[in-house]
C-alpha cells in the first residue's frame, strides 16, 4: 500500500502495494514531507508545553492540592493526568478544597462565642484585605470564614425579625388620623340631627329585602376604609339606582359610620348601616362564632407573651416568628372577620349577595355577577393556585391546613386548589340546603381543641373546609389579590383589574402601604372633605 500527501496536506492518496515494495514508497513519500510535518510537530509541542506550564502553574497556586510534589516530572504527569483524565473520561473533576476546610465549616458556634468580638470582619472586604495581609493557611482562612458568615448570618435574622415586629405593629395599631375620624363622627352624631339620618330613608326601607337589587354586603369597623369601598362600588355602577349596600359594623363604630353615610351620601344606591346588635338572631340565642372565638382567644393566650417575648426567641426561623406576631393581629380574635358565615342568617329574604371586605376598591361594574350561572354552588370565587408568585395565586390546600393532622390528611387533598375571601358571590338560596354553617363551625371547634393544630390563623381554612364541594369558580378579572404583599405587583395590571384587594399587612390607609399601589386607593377619598382633613389624613 502506497500512502502519498499532497505538499498542502490536503490530499491523502491510498495506492495498493506489495511486500517490501510498498514499505519503500511508503518510507519515500513521507521523507519527502519530514520537514513540513516536522514544523508542524514543533507548533504542536510548543502549545502542548504551554498548555503543561499553564496546569503547573496553577498547581502551584493551589499550595495543598494533593497532586502537588517537589519532583517536576511527577507534577506534569501527575497533575495534566488528573486534570485531563476526568475531561477524557466523561467524569467529573474531583474537588480541589482541602476535607479540612468542609471540616471547620461544618463545626457549630455556640450563640453567645461571638459576643463582643471586634475582630470579625464585617464586610467581604475587610475579610479580604484581612486574608492577605495577614498569610493565613487553609484552616485559619475556614475558621475566619465560618465566623464571619455565622455572624452576619445573625445580624440578617435579627434585622428581619425587626422588620417583621415593626410590621406587625404598623398594620395591628389604629391609626390617630383614623381614631380621630371615629371621634369626630360620633361628636357630629350626637350634635347634628343630619348625622342620625334613618339609612335608609322610610320609603326606601322595601328595597333592603327586594331580590331586583343587586345586594351587596360590606362587614367593617373602620369608617375610612368602608366609604371608599361604598364609593368605588357606586361610582362604578351602570345602575347605580339598582345597588343596595348593606354595611354591618360594630357597637363601638356604629354612630360614627351611621354618621358618615348620612352626610356623604351616594344617591341613588341605597345605603343600610347596623350594628350587631341590631341583629335579633344575633341578641336572642346563643351564637356559634363569638364561642368560637372566645376560646379561639384562650388558645392563642400562649401567643400572649407579648411581642418583646416572641421576638426574643432565639432558635425559631424569622417565618415562624412572623406567623406568631400575626396571630396577636386584632381582626383575628374580631367578629367582623367571622360574621360572613351567618349571611344567610342575617338576610333571611334575599337569594344572592355579593360579599366585599374593606380593604378592596372596586374598578367596574359588578351587575354582570348576578348574570353567572353558579351550577348549583354556594360560593362564587376566584382560585389561587394558577399563579406562578408564592405569596397569593399559587395557593393549594396544604399551603392553608396541617396535612400532617390525620383529621385533615383523611378528608382532603393537598394538592386541590384554594380559592379567595374578598369577592364572594354567595347563592343563600342555595346555601340554606347545605350544612356548611354548621360544618364551618365544626371544625373551628376541632381546631380549637387541638391547640390550632390544624391551622394557625384566619377564617380562610375553616372556609376552604365548609365551602368544600360548593364553590362555582369565577373569572380572575373579577378579583385581583395581593396589593398588600407584592411591592412588584404591576400598577397597569392591577389598573385593568374589576376588583383589586389589598390583603395583607401594607393597607392602603396606613403609612407602609405601597406607594405606587396606594393611588388606587385614594382615587375615591375627598381629601378637601372637612373630616379627613381636620383629622390630617392626607394623600401620601
Amino acid at each position: 500500500m502506497l500512502l502519498q500527501i499532497s505538499p498542502s496536506l490536503r490530499h491523502v492518496t491510498l495506492l495498493p502495494g506489495k511486500g517490501l515494495r510498498e514499505f519503500i514508497k511508503v518510507r519515500i513519500a513521507s521523507r519527502r514531507l519530514s520537514y513540513r510535518i516536522l514544523f508542524y510537530l514543533l507548533l504542536f509541542f510548543t502549545f502542548l508545553l504551554r498548555f503543561v506550564f499553564v496546569l503547573t502553574a496553577v498547581d502551584g497556586i493551589d499550595g495543598e492540592n494533593k497532586c502537588s510534589t517537589i519532583e517536576i516530572k511527577k507534577k506534569i504527569a501527575g497533575c495534566l493526568g488528573i486534570k485531563l483524565r476526568p475531561k477524557i473520561l466523561g467524569r467529573k473533576l474531583e474537588s480541589t478544597v482541602p476535607e479540612e476546610i468542609y471540616g471547620i465549616l461544618d463545626q457549630p458556634i455556640g450563640k453567645d462565642e461571638l459576643e463582643r468580638r471586634s475582630d470579625i470582619p464585617q464586610t467581604l472586604e475587610e475579610f479580604m484585605t484581612e486574608m492577605k495581609k495577614g498569610g493565613y493557611d487553609a484552616r485559619t482562612f475556614a475558621i475566619k470564614l465560618r465566623e464571619m458568615v455565622t455572624f452576619m448570618e445573625q445580624r440578617t435574622r435579627m434585622a428581619k425579625i425587626q422588620e417583621y415586629l415593626y410590621r406587625h405593629v404598623a398594620s395591628s395599631s389604629i391609626p390617630k388620623q383614623l381614631h380621630c375620624l371615629d371621634l369626630r363622627l360620633a361628636n357630629e352624631h350626637t350634635n347634628n340631627a343630619e348625622a342620625r339620618l334613618q339609612l335608609p330613608s322610610a320609603e326606601l326601607v322595601p328595597a333592603l329585602v327586594d331580590n331586583s337589587y343587586f345586594h351587596y354586603v360590606l362587614a367593617s369597623d373602620n369608617v375610612l376604609a368602608a366609604s371608599v369601598v361604598a364609593k368605588s362600588l357606586v361610582h362604578n355602577s351602570l345602575q347605580p339606582e339598582r345597588v343596595v349596600l348593606h354595611i354591618i359594623t360594630d357597637r363601638k363604630t356604629y354612630y360614627p359610620m351611621q354618621a358618615w353615610f348620612s352626610l356623604h351620601t351616594l344617591s341613588p344606591a341605597i345605603i343600610e348601616v347596623k350594628a350587631l346588635h341590631h341583629f335579633d338572631w344575633f341578641t336572642k340565642r346563643k351564637v356559634p362564632v363569638l364561642e368560637a372565638m372566645e376560646k379561639d382567644q384562650n388558645v392563642r393566650s400562649r401567643f400572649r407573651g407579648g411581642s418583646s417575648a416572641i421576638v426574643a426567641n432565639t432558635i425559631e426561623k424569622p417565618k415562624f416568628i412572623a406567623a406568631k406576631l400575626q396571630a396577636l393581629s386584632p381582626k383575628y380574635n374580631s367578629v367582623m372577620n367571622h360574621i360572613r358565615i351567618h349571611l344567610p342568617e342575617m338576610f333571611p329574604s334575599l337569594d344572592k349577595v355579593v360579599f366585599l371586605d374593606d380593604d378592596i376598591v372596586v374598578q367596574t361594574d359588578l351587575s354582570p355577577l348576578w348574570d353567572i350561572d353558579m351550577n348549583g354552588k354556594v360560593n362564587g370565587a376566584v382560585e389561587t393556585c394558577t399563579g406562578q408568585d408564592k405569596f397569593v395565586m399559587s395557593k393549594r390546600l396544604n399551603n392553608y391546613l396541617n396535612f400532617s393532622h390525620p383529621l385533615i390528611s383523611k378528608k382532603f387533598d393537598p394538592n386541590e386548589c384554594a380559592w379567595a375571601y374578598g369577592m364572594n358571590i354567595f347563592d343563600l338560596e342555595a346555601w340554606r340546603k347545605t350544612n356548611i354553617s354548621y360544618t364551618y363551625h365544626y371544625w373551628v371547634e376541632q381546631n380549637t381543641k387541638s391547640d390550632l393544630s390544624l391551622w394557625q390563623l384566619g377564617t380562610l381554612p375553616p372556609g376552604l373546609i365548609a365551602f368544600h364541594g360548593n364553590v362555582h369558580t369565577i373569572d380572575p378579572f373579577w378579583h385581583m389579590m395581593g396589593l398588600g404583599y407584592q411591592e412588584n405587583t404591576s400598577f397597569d395590571d392591577a389598573k385593568n383589574a374589576g376588583v383589586v384587594h389589598f390583603n395583607g399587612r401594607a393597607k392602603p390607609w396606613l403609612d407602609i402601604a405601597f406607594r405606587q399601589l396606594r393611588p388606587l386607593w385614594t382615587k375615591y377619598v375627598d381629601f378637601s372633605d372637612n373630616f379627613i382633613k381636620g383629622c390630617h389624613i392626607r394623600r401620601s
